[in-house]
């Protein structure tokens, strides 16, 4: 008797005091899962079981499943940490999937954890080091009694998958040859290998360290590891400027992996090096009558150093007198000495000049130069030239293929003293002459002997001598630089070139580059290529580089050899130019299938063919060459009964064949080409066996020729008393069977007739009590094959009488062996009734038919006559035959219903 609104107040506040308590409960079934895998692993790996590490009840006994509903694992979400796994939904295991994790690719470094798929939360079990990579899964597990959300992390492990790489192949450091020992380098491009750990870089080597460097590795408080380069001995750049090594960074996994790169070190010049003179003095001697600007001697110091640490200058001492500096110029720069005053009486005959070469910070190098000046008491010959061709600071100008006898100047030889007498000659090798110009004295004129040609030698220098009586000589040095001309074409070096590609080659495949020399010198040697007009537009010249390449695919079956001319052209005034042959020839590749000339072949071939006949040919092509091209023929069925020449493609039989076992076969023939990979193709042969006459018609009713039929006296003329059924295995005409009576006995035997077409038998006329009896009928079936019909026979019996009462007395009739004359007269049967059309005859057919028509009835009558006397004559002893058929006949078997069976007939 409590009231319905108590108990609701009771309910609610029940429900208020538990549900806070419901909340708690759900919450805390949220549950945090770590498992860890190496990275790259296959699918299918077993990661962990949820069941058992949440220790749920399963099925195995725990847990009654017909009591409980089974349990049911579930994603959350399908994030990016769920194409990792495969989660079975049944029984909470974990596994990798076909999507393998590289850890490297998912994970971003950072100073925490990695995290892939949520956000990283702290794990209760343990918490993931700085280098670890986390996939965060979220699984639902149901029913709701089990109910909780799993969080699982997966820490995926490094391996050792990837090798120390640096950034550049190439190092370059540069430290000074005045290093001290123990300086430090950094290397500014260290390695870097995406594993962690003991998996990243740990160490660097060098692989030759010369004995005077070696490595360190600093590591900075983020782990980065620096690679330091170490002086470790005494370095020299004028010994050594450069070294170069590898160096090798090495990860610390296991095998270990390593990445190297070139190192080069370069050292630096410092300027520790002053300038020397490989000798302390020179001596020289100078004749007084020397002209100014005769050269005297020149000085060399070397310094070892390099730019401006080895520049040198060259000056006089301070303890060279001033008139030895007036009369001698020194070059401070190239260190020749030239007579720069004129030598006279008055002048010293012994200088002494101290040469003092200077370097940046060095003490000076010193030489001394020592000139003797020997005096001359007369005048030696004087040369003046003047010159014709173009002159510059004693150099000539000629350019070649200049013609023969081209002068180049004219000399003047006297003797200043005008008292000795002076000749002159050229010394010195080229095609020139020095002769005398007449009619002129101490005139001489120099010319060319024959062209000049630049490519041969380009400069040439001889001297004009002049000596008098007295033995004094004076040199005169011409020198006579040759012109470059337009002369010589561009030349291949090849006139044929002769180049082969594989078809199918890649758009723009590299040919070949040309290259053709021209022996012209500047803008008149430089060669340019162009294609010639018989080219096709899809080959292409660099004109600069000579580099042929073609902008299209080849292809042999299309066109096999290219043959196009090329030109090499040169920059000169007016061009000149050379003409080569391309060609190509494009090498086969096995692109095309082997081809039939038909898809479907068709063979009508007559039964019977002997085995091993040809059938036929099978025609296929391939358009590749040589092996490619080569084409191999079978039959991929009925391998068994036919055969297929590989090289001629004829088509055979073993065995004879018969169109009534089977009418037609269909076959399928492979080619197959030589290539490799190779190529095939099918086609679908057919081969339809023509009919030959080689099966007698078989008689299938009646059953044999012991069988008999009861024919009643009151049948009717015209009723169909039986009939013979045939069959032909044969096909057409030589299936057509016609039927006829060779052979009667009986009574009156003309009483029955056959149908030709059909084999129904009936009765012609009217039976007479005469007429009982046994009548046996031979009936020949015949086909219509060709070239020879072929013909079976069965012996029809009729048995004309009310009953049949003694069978036995009628198969005693049957067993004996008839006597019968067998009448060879052929049935004739339209097989397609044609109509024929019907022309207009003259008289002269008619009357000729009329007569025939009129003596036949003549005849006809007469034969009638004869045969009613016949038979008034022997009526008495026909009765008594036909009373001893019918006496015994008292039976009433209906023959009509035979069964028509197949029955063996004899050919006669």
């Amino acid at each position: 008797g409590i009231p319905s609104s108590f108990r609701n107040l009771h309910l609610i506040l029940f429900l208020l005091f538990v549900g806070p308590f419901n909340c708690f409960a759900s919450y805390s079934r949220a549950t945090e899962l770590f498992y860890s895998l190496n990275e790259g692993l296959p699918a299918g790996v077993l990661i962990g079981s949820l069941a058992r590490d949440l220790r749920l009840p399963t099925a195995d006994g725990q847990r009654p499943p017909a009591l409980q509903p089974p349990l049911s694992f579930t994603l959350a979400s399908r994030g990016l940490g769920g194409q990792f796994v495969q989660l079975d939904n049944r029984s909470g295991e974990l596994h990798t999937s076909a999507l393998e994790i590289d850890r490297e690719a998912l994970c971003v470094e950072s100073s925490g954890a990695a995290v892939i798929g949520g956000t990283a939360a702290a794990s209760s079990s343990s918490s993931p080091s700085p280098e670890s990579c986390l996939l965060l899964l979220d699984v639902l597990v149901l029913p709701q009694e089990y109910f909780r959300l799993v969080k699982v992390k997966i820490a995926i492990r490094d391996v050792n998958d990837n090798a120390p790489r640096f950034p550049v192949p190439h190092i370059r450091l540069s430290v000074s040859e005045n290093a001290p020992v123990n300086t430090r380098l950094a290397i500014e491009h260290p390695a870097l290998d995406p594993d962690v750990g003991t998996n990243g870089v740990q160490t660097y080597r060098l692989r030759d360290n010369y004995g005077v460097f070696t490595l360190d590795v600093e590591e900075n408080e983020s782990g980065e590891r620096t690679p330091y380069l170490i002086v470790m001995g005494a370095l020299d750049r004028e010994a050594r400027e450069e070294y170069v090594t590898v160096i090798v960074a090495e990860d610390g996994g296991t095998p270990p992996l390593v990445g190297s790169a070139t190192l080069t070190i370069g050292i630096s010049d410092i300027n520790d090096n002053c300038p020397q003179f490989n000798d302390s003095q020179i001596n020289v001697t100078l004749y007084g009558n020397s002209t100014l600007g005769t050269h005297v001697a020149t000085v060399h110091a070397i310094d070892m150093d390099l730019g401006s640490n080895a520049q040198i200058t060259y000056s006089y001492s301070q303890k060279v007198p001033q008139p030895s500096r007036d009369l001698f110029h020194l070059d401070e720069s190239t260190g020749v000495i030239t007579l720069s005053g004129k030598v006279d009486g008055d002048s010293l005959r012994l200088h002494r000049l101290i040469i003092l070469g200077n370097g940046p910070g060095c003490i000076p190098a010193v030489i001394t130069v020592l000139v003797t000046i020997i005096k001359v008491m007369m005048r030696p010959p004087e040369v003046v030239p003047r010159f014709i061709a173009n002159e510059v600071e004693g150099v000539v100008y000629l350019k070649e293929l200049e013609p023969i006898n081209t002068p180049i100047a004219f000399f003047t030889i006297k003797d200043p003293d005008e008292k000795y007498k002076v000749n002159c000659y050229l010394d010195g090798d080229g095609p020139f002459r020095l002769s005398p110009y007449k009619p002129y004295n101490n005139e001489y004129l120099l010319e060319t002997t024959k062209p000049l040609d630049y490519e041969t030698q380009q400069l040439y220098e001889v001297s004009v001598v002049a000596w008098n009586s007295e033995g004094f000589h004076v040199n005169k040095i011409i020198k006579v630089q040759v012109l470059d001309d337009n002369d010589n074409s561009p030349v291949f070096s090849q006139q044929l070139i002769e180049l082969s590609i594989e078809e199918n080659n890649v758009p723009n495949a590299f040919l070949t580059k040309l290259h053709a020399t021209d022996a012209d010198s500047g803008e008149r040697g430089e060669v340019s290529y162009f294609l010639g007009p018989d080219a096709p537009s899809y080959f292409s010249l660099d004109k600069t580089t000579g580099v042929l390449t073609v902008s299209t695919q080849l292809d042999r079956e299309e066109k096999e050899k290219y043959r196009y001319t090329v030109k090499a052209v040169d920059s000169g005034f007016p061009p000149r130019e050379s003409i080569a042959t391309v060609a190509i020839t494009v090498l086969d590749k096995n692109d095309n299938s082997p081809r039939f000339i038909n898809k479907d072949f068709s063979f009508f071939v007559p039964e019977n063919f002997p085995g091993f006949g040809e059938i036929g040919v099978i025609s296929v092509t391939d358009a590749d060459a040589g092996q490619n091209g080569w084409v191999a023929l079978s039959v991929v069925n009925g391998s068994d009964i036919f055969v297929i020449d590989t090289g001629k493609g004829v088509l055979r039989a073993k065995v004879s064949l018969d169109r009534e076992q089977q009418s037609s076969y269909i076959l399928w023939i492979e080619a197959v080409d030589g290539g490799d990979p190779a190529l095939s193709s099918t086609a679908k042969i057919t081969i339809l066996l023509l009919d030959i006459n080689d099966n007698p018609p078989l008689v299938l009713f009646p059953q044999s020729n012991m069988s008999y039929l009861l024919v009643l006296p009151s049948t009717l003329p015209g009723s169909p008393i039986t009939e013979v059924y045939a069959v032909d295995k044969d096909t057409g005409m030589n299936a057509v069977i016609a039927y006829s009576i060779i052979g009667r006995r009986g009574p009156r035997p003309e009483s029955f007739r056959i149908d030709p077409k059909t084999g129904n038998i009936t009765l012609e006329e009217s039976l007479m009590q005469n007429d009982y009896g046994l009548y046996r009928l031979l009936v020949k079936v015949s086909d219509h094959g060709y070239p020879e019909p072929l013909h079976s026979t069965v012996m029809v019996n009729l048995f004309v009488n009310d009953t049949v009462s003694n069978e036995s007395y009628i198969e005693s009739l049957l067993r004996k062996e008839p006597d019968i004359n067998i009448e060879e007269k052929q049935p004739q049967i339209s097989v397609e009734p044609t109509h024929k059309k019907i022309e207009s005859a003259s008289c002269m057919p008619t009357l000729v038919a009329l007569s025939i028509i009129s003596l036949g009835s003549i005849t006809l009558v007469t034969g009638m006559g004869i045969y009613i006397c016949l038979r008034k004559g022997k009526k008495r002893h026909r009765t008594e035959e036909n009373l001893e058929v019918q006496i015994p006949l008292n039976g009433g078997i209906n023959l009509h219903m035979l069964e028509k069976k197949p029955m063996e007939i004899s050919n006669i």
